[in-house]
């Protein structure tokens, strides 16, 4: 019934159960093993038929898929693209929205696990599929109130969340009513990424450029710099905390160009960060992975701009540099195994691929062989056929020695790809 691998270490022995075993064995076993040995058996996310289920099947998801293989896991993905980049990769992928109630229930109602790659999913159906009894994490009501950024700052503020300065609008006409915010950024409070569903009202002339849906006016922040602290917490409450890292965003179109792991702050500066990312996974109570985005001001003062409750594009370099990938932490932490070390071997970059202003069509990556010459380039395409201008397409993680070698080196890979048609 309890068959191992005779020639590998103790933890490192791969058991197959059979159906047999799990209902009569009940892990009363009546031979020596460690104590993290019945731990490990107990876990029943490793039964070759314990099904999780992923909305999102975009790039995100794929690279969770990869750190899924060596753990065995069985995935199944649902995605509106039938040829999203997780198509070829899950154990099964259905085509479907993931906004529709019907579709997602259906879907999860096969499944023991349900994780998200996206936000904008329909939480109803989680809630329900929840209360059937199918896992959900991260929980079905911490998506709810991060799909609104509304509901994000208000949580900020009830749990003294350092976060800049706000007030709720209903249509652009209410920034009228708050012209003492301005300069301000004006935010569509739901479906807003990647710089969409944000407007810059420097004055009361540029009001007309703001939404007529619900959403926030927040008083602009004068940055030196964008930080990230990606954070893990498992059910049982364990939280570790990625090094913090520093994102710099295209000029015009607000995607991140660049990141640099780890940023360049004082170790005061990375511990503050930390500690505040820490407190917010606590106090939401989110099992996942959680992406805290931060601004460092001018004073020196770190302050939330935004979370994400699930694997984040700064966290990319995780994969070549850290010990533990942001991608197996939050496998870790939603099958509430013990978390991984967040140690990282030498700093790192990460440059991100974006399709070239001009070109649409059948994607051709030009100069990634050049690049490929360069000393600690990993190249990571996400499967996209059609670029567009600004699309990702994929990203390249740089490892260096210093922080002067990887920006040099990121220059050169920067201006070596181009994404084209």
């Amino acid at each position: 019934m309890l068959a191992q691998n005779s020639n590998q270490p103790l933890f490192m022995k791969s058991y197959i159960f059979t159906h047999f075993t799990r209902q009569t064995l009940h892990f009363t076993l009546f031979t020596s093993v460690s104590l993290e040995l019945l731990l490990f058996i107990k876990m029943e996310h490793f039964y070759s038929d314990y099904k999780i289920g992923m909305l999102g099947g975009g790039q995100l998801g794929r690279m969770l898929l990869q750190a899924a293989v060596d753990y065995n896991l069985e995935i199944h993905v649902l995605d509106p693209d039938s040829d999203a980049p997780c198509k070829n990769w899950g154990t099964s992928f259905t085509t479907g929205s993931l906004t529709d109630f019907d579709t997602v229930y259906q879907f999860g109602k096969e499944m023991d696990l349900i994780t998200i790659e996206i936000e904008n999913v329909n939480v109803d159906a989680l809630k329900k599929l929840q209360k059937e009894g199918t896992k959900v994490y991260p929980q079905p009501e911490i998506i709810e109130m991060i799909q609104d950024k509304r509901l994000q700052k208000e949580f900020y503020i009830k749990n003294n969340i350092p976060t800049a300065p706000f007030v709720r609008t209903e249509t652009k006409e209410d920034i009228l009513k708050h012209l003492d915010l301005l300069p301000a950024v004006h935010k569509l409070g739901k479906e807003g990424y990647d710089g969409k569903g944000v407007q810059l009202i420097n004055t009361k002339n540029d009001i007309a450029k703001g939404f007529d849906k619900p959403g926030l006016l927040e008083k602009k922040i004068d940055f030196a710099k964008e930080l990230s602290v990606i954070v893990a917490r498992n059910k049982d409450g364990q939280i570790s905390a990625f090094p913090t890292v520093e994102m710099v965003f295209h000029p015009t179109h607000n995607l991140v160009e660049f990141l640099f792991s780890p940023a360049e702050i004082s170790e005061e500066l990375h511990k503050k960060a930390e500690k505040i990312a820490r407190g917010v996974i606590n106090d939401i109570g989110l099992v996942g992975i959680l992406a805290v985005e931060m601004f460092l001001t001018t004073e020196g003062e770190i302050l939330v701009n935004e979370i994400a409750p699930r694997p984040h594009n700064s966290g990319h370099q995780t994969i070549q540099a850290n010990y533990t990938s942001q991608y197996e932490q939050h496998l870790r932490a939603i099958l509430n195994m013990p978390l991984g070390a967040t140690t990282q071997h030498c700093p790192a970059a990460m440059v991100n691929l974006l399709g070239e202003p001009g070109y649409v069509g059948s994607a051709i990556f030009e100069g990634l062989e050049e690049a490929l010459n360069i000393e600690g380039v990993y190249p990571h395409l996400y499967g996209k056929k059609i670029t567009k201008p600004f699309r990702k397409m994929g990203h390249v993680t740089i490892l260096d020695k210093s922080i002067e070698g990887l920006k040099k080196k990121s220059d050169e890979v920067k201006n070596l790809i181009k994404i084209i048609a």
